[in-house]
């Protein structure tokens, strides 16, 4: 019995405990919650900017579904998606990669990227090649189906966007890219 009543005591402690630590939690939160109200009183002067931000997010809700809608026609998971979307742009800017490369791009890990090759290479979409330099080591390249499914599935909204562009002048064409690799730099370094 006298177990039993330190070990209530114990508890009644731990209680006790908790419960000023939820209320440290529940002042931290007002704080929060105050710090939120001004930043969305702010926010509201940005007005145009913000209209900006909220296209922004659409399009890449849009992109997102275009994307997913992809992989699902073609039995892919949208890892797989942005695994082929890293292979198509190191091949364009003619850098080699690796799998554990393409791993570390994508934030999986060494046996999540060596699946998601062997994955795509079932698929026939990429291939495994010997580095000319290195016998060693193991280069992944993009096969020529895979481009040739993007081009079919992304090839339309590619075309529409270039058409776009085209009605920019060079100034305007320089705003938008230092936006987009603004938008792109703040993503990158959000993570």
């Amino acid at each position: 019995m006298a177990d039993d009543a330190h070990e209530m005591e114990g508890d009644a402690r731990e209680m006790e405990g908790d419960a000023r630590e939820m209320e440290g939690d529940a002042r931290e939160m007002e704080g929060d919650a105050r710090e939120m109200e001004g930043d969305a009183r702010e926010m509201e002067g940005d007005a145009r900017e913000m209209e900006i931000v909220h296209l922004l997010r659409e399009v890449a809700v849009e992109l997102g579904l275009h994307s997913a809608r992809f992989a699902n026609r073609n039995g892919m998971h949208p890892t797989d998606v942005r695994a082929l979307i890293a292979l198509m742009e190191a091949r364009r800017a003619g850098t080699e990669m690796t799998s554990g490369r393409l791993g570390t791009l994508l934030g999986l890990n060494s046996a999540g990227a060596t699946a998601l090759t062997d994955r795509l290479e079932r698929l026939g979409l990429v291939r495994r090649v010997r580095d000319t330099r290195d016998r060693r080591r193991v280069l992944v390249e993009v096969d020529e189906r895979a481009v040739e499914l993007g081009w079919d599935a992304f090839g339309p909204l590619i075309g529409r966007a270039v058409e776009l562009l085209r009605g920019y002048d060079e100034r305007e064409l320089a705003a938008v890219r230092g936006f987009l690799n603004g938008v792109r730099d703040a993503a990158t370094e959000a993570h």
